[in-house]
């Protein structure tokens, strides 16, 4: 009898299946002697959408919503079917025994095998494999220690409950805004919240009013002091901050007291995904779903990181002894900082990171104990492996150290300070490559001692706003208010960025048009982040059996249908943002101007229309002769050309025949019969019409 394996994806599928020495391989599975791996493709099963119920509602209508059904249906994806019914055919195998769970550890991965599973209404006993790295090393023993399928029934139970949350709330609110107003106006859960404290923000920043300080500070000897009241050093009256400036000039200063505080600070603990993220964003400029893609690849491809999706910055005790296996792993690419700490026989020096009450399904990101090659990573993956690296080398260094000096001065009745810190001991900062350490210019100063003022300067300045978020800011709002769960936050971001309700400015989100009037039209209860935050806490407890499933979707269905209710008998308007003048040619409606990774596009504003156009003309690959920048594909009467407008230069598709391999044909023939097969043209067509002719 064998068991059948179920990984999420068929690079894992293949890397299990090494381990185990299955070697007989078929097109949707591997066997062996004791195991069959297959695989999904991501989700191969989905909820049902409203036209699988009733054919009603493939047609958008106000009067239809909400959609509630009565029990949410499963589905199978159409793309990745075949897939599906090869797991099914070898679900009836008769030397089956069991079903092994091998998707990713976490709330998703327990959902796409278990909709699986319950699609081919499997019946045989579940195991579930539960394990933070893919290393050989942990494959193998995660085989050894083989969980009860039973015990993640309540992680199931909490990942169906987002599921059909999420599905009942933006499904139904999208599609109410949506016909309410005629314009796609998307809204849910996670995403609506995230998109009012942008505009939240915003508010802030667009009614504040700044206003005129002045700031006073005065030099001795060496030494640059700031004038201070009560900790407060602006001064918001000009005579009130004349009036000290002359006060001063020329006058002494007596030292009335230094006090010197010997501090210590602690080593970070190693990265969660959501702390990784925003340090990524702050150091490297990464959006939140370029950091969880590029540590995707360490985890999976690379096998040189742990669990990637994990809300967790602590380790469990047992990993104590895993420590020098995973200093000799990555001692490659960091001889010198490894060297240093086998001085002190690798001791972790920062043994709070060993705290099993703190770690939820998965621990902190660390390096597992694969050899490190660092000319096999990319420069985006150096430099994110580079941030765990050293975050766990942190780990056996001593605190950091220092002194902190505060020296307050007496100059005529005003008081004037000074602080400095002194480093004693830069312990683990000699890897995290942070130092305070400036000249000690109050080593020598006691109290008592009397100063003249050699200079006085008196600066200006005005208030400011606070700045619009970076993703790093967004991603720790989110954090703060439970919003999402660190494996979707990235997701959430990107869909406000897709659906332009946001975009990027310089490394900041910025509402749009668009995105500053929905807000607007969304119930006050769905903009709520301490709502959302409440379901996502109800959503862990479930997932720890602590809560109700039922009574929580019940909650939601209710809800549903009263946001549904409140947009229906609601007398706002919308006015789209990005209505042009032109018409649409098939039904006469405006056309609306939209930003698309192809360029801009005129589509039109009838929602049951499916007119779309590109508006500014389409690169192609083809470089200019003299400019080297990309080419304008046309389709003139004389067929296929390229222009080049700076240089008005002109070739036909046929020209530069001989410079042109045959490879480089098909793909330019392909690339863009492929790009415009949604618009129903027949530019490929055309462009391929063009090359044979010029064959021939």
């Amino acid at each position: 009898m064998k068991s059948l394996i179920l990984a999420e994806k068929p690079s894992v599928a293949r890397e299990i299946a090494r381990v185990l020495g299955c070697k007989q391989q078929h097109k949707h599975y591997l066997e062996g002697n004791k195991y069959i791996v297959t695989w999904a493709l991501g989700h191969l099963i989905e909820l049902k959408m409203p036209e699988h119920y009733d054919k009603k509602y493939t047609h958008w209508r106000l009067e239809d919503l909400p959609i509630i059904p009565q029990k949410m249906g499963l589905k199978t994806i159409k793309q990745t079917s075949h897939q599906f019914r090869a797991i099914k055919q070898l679900a009836k195998r008769s030397d089956i025994k069991e079903c092994i769970i091998a998707t990713d550890a976490g709330r998703e991965g327990e959902l796409v095998a278990r909709w699986i599973l319950e699609k081919i209404r499997w019946r045989k006993p579940v195991k579930r494999l539960w394990i933070s790295s893919q290393t050989d090393k942990a494959i193998k023993t995660g085989f050894q220690q083989l969980k009860p399928g039973a015990q993640f029934d309540s992680l199931y139970e909490s990942a169906v409950c987002r599921a059909e949350a999420d599905w009942l709330i933006g499904l139904n609110v999208t599609r109410a805004l949506t016909t309410k107003y005629n314009e796609p106006l998307s809204a849910g859960r996670v995403q609506t919240p995230t998109l009012s404290m942008i505009m939240e923000r915003e508010r802030t920043i667009q009614t504040f009013v700044p206003k005129e300080y002045w700031t006073i500070s005065a030099q001795i000897g060496t030494l640059k002091v700031d004038w201070e009241h009560n900790g407060e050093k602006r001064i918001f009256q000009k005579e009130k901050a004349d009036r000290i400036k002359e006060k001063i000039i020329d006058k002494k200063a007596v030292l009335r007291l230094i006090n010197r505080k010997k501090k210590s600070e602690q080593q970070p603990l190693p990265y969660d995904l959501t702390e990784l993220q925003r340090d990524a964003n702050k150091k490297f400029g990464f959006s939140a779903k370029k950091t969880a893609n590029v540590l995707q690849r360490l985890y999976e491809q690379y096998k040189l990181v742990t669990y990637p999706r994990t809300d967790s910055r602590y380790l469990t005790t047992d990993m104590k002894s895993t420590m020098i296996d995973r200093l000799h792993g990555i001692s490659s690419g960091y001889k010198e900082e490894v060297k240093e700490v086998f001085k002190n026989n690798g001791k972790v020096m920062a043994n709070r990171v060993f705290n099993n009450e703190k770690v939820t399904d998965h621990h902190a990101i660390i390096p597992t104990e694969e050899r490190l090659h660092l000319s096999d990573l990319d420069a985006d993956e150096r430099k994110l492996y580079d941030l765990i690296a050293r975050r766990f080398l942190a780990l056996f260094y001593s605190p950091y150290q220092y002194e902190t000096v505060h020296a307050t001065f007496e100059v005529n009745g005003e008081t004037f300070i000074a602080k400095e810190t002194v480093v004693i001991d830069l312990g683990y900062r000699k890897i995290t490559g942070k130092s305070d350490e400036k000249a000690a210019n109050l080593n020598n100063f006691t109290k008592g001692n009397t100063f003249l003022i050699k200079e006085v300067s008196q600066e200006k300045k005005l208030t400011e706003p606070p700045l619009r978020y970076t993703e790093a800011d967004l991603l720790s709002q989110m954090e703060k208010f439970g919003l999402g769960t660190p494996a979707t936050r990235a997701d959430i971001i990107e869909r406000l960025l897709s659906t332009e309700a946001v975009e990027r400015q310089n490394g900041r989100l910025y509402p749009t048009t668009k995105g500053k009037q929905l807000i607007d039209l969304v119930n006050n209860e769905l903009k709520s982040p301490e709502l959302t935050s409440k379901w996502e806490k109800e959503l862990e407890l479930i997932a720890r059996g602590k809560a109700n499933p039922k009574k929580f979707i019940e909650n939601i269905r209710k809800q549903t249908t009263y946001l549904v209710a409140e947009i229906k008998k609601s007398e706002k308007t919308y006015r789209a943002h990005n209505l042009t003048g032109a018409k649409c040619p098939e039904c006469g409606s405006f056309l609306k101007e939209r930003n698309t990774r192809e360029g801009k596009m005129l589509v039109c504003s009838n929602l049951e229309c499916r007119f779309r156009k590109r508006k500014d003309p389409k690169l192609s690959n083809r470089r200019c002769p003299q400019c080297h920048k990309k080419m304008e594909i046309h389709n003139g009467k004389a067929g296929v050309y390229f222009q080049c407008r700076p240089c008005n230069i002109v070739e036909k598709a046929s020209e530069r025949k001989k410079s042109i391999s045959k490879r480089e044909e098909r793909k330019l023939v392909q690339h863009y019969t492929k790009k415009d097969v949604s618009f129903g043209t027949s530019l490929g067509d055309l462009l391929k019409e063009a090359l044979n002719k010029d064959e021939q």
